[in-house]
């Protein structure tokens, strides 16, 4: 991990629920800042959709933070925080790799988890599903205060 970085805060959508051009604003991969709401982009993507957008309920919302939790403490990582809402989950977590690696390795199980609970089997196009939208945010946390106001936000600000 990076000697500057003493946490990560790492957010990720749903499938189909934020696409590129959403009236909220919306990430573009490698441009920085929100982008502008873009109508006729939001509705190319929709129609580009594979699956249903997803919603998490209750239980698959328990199922993911559950995940979460577990696969922190298998790993050995510090979870200070984590929020899983029906469209985006939220987690601070110190681990001595980088964020994409945990974001990646926390999406994936999480989805294995979802599925063999749907009753889903096989991977890809045998029953699996999309879970999550690709990518997602993580920023680098690297003092104790910026922690404090990630965790309060994952905590209180939802």
């Amino acid at each position: 991990m990076n000697e500057l970085v003493l946490a990560f805060f790492i957010t990720w959508t749903t499938y189909g629920t934020w696409l590129p051009g959403d009236r909220r604003g919306w990430a573009k991969k490698k441009v920085w800042g929100i982008q502008k709401p873009d109508p006729e982009l939001e509705q190319a993507c929709r129609e580009r959709m594979t699956e249903d957008a997803v919603i998490l309920t209750w239980e698959q919302r328990q199922i993911v933070d559950a995940v979460i939790v577990e696969h922190c403490r298998i790993r050995e990582w510090t979870l200070h925080a984590r929020n899983v809402r029906t469209n985006h989950a939220h987690v601070v977590v110190t681990a001595p790799c980088d964020g994409e690696t945990v974001r990646e390795q926390l999406k994936a199980w999480a989805s294995r988890r979802l599925s063999d609970h749907a009753g889903l089997s096989g991977g890809g196009k045998n029953g699996r599903r999309r879970w999550f939208t690709e990518g997602g945010d993580i920023q680098g946390i690297e003092d104790e205060e910026h922690l404090a106001m990630a965790v309060r936000y994952v905590l209180e600000g939802q």
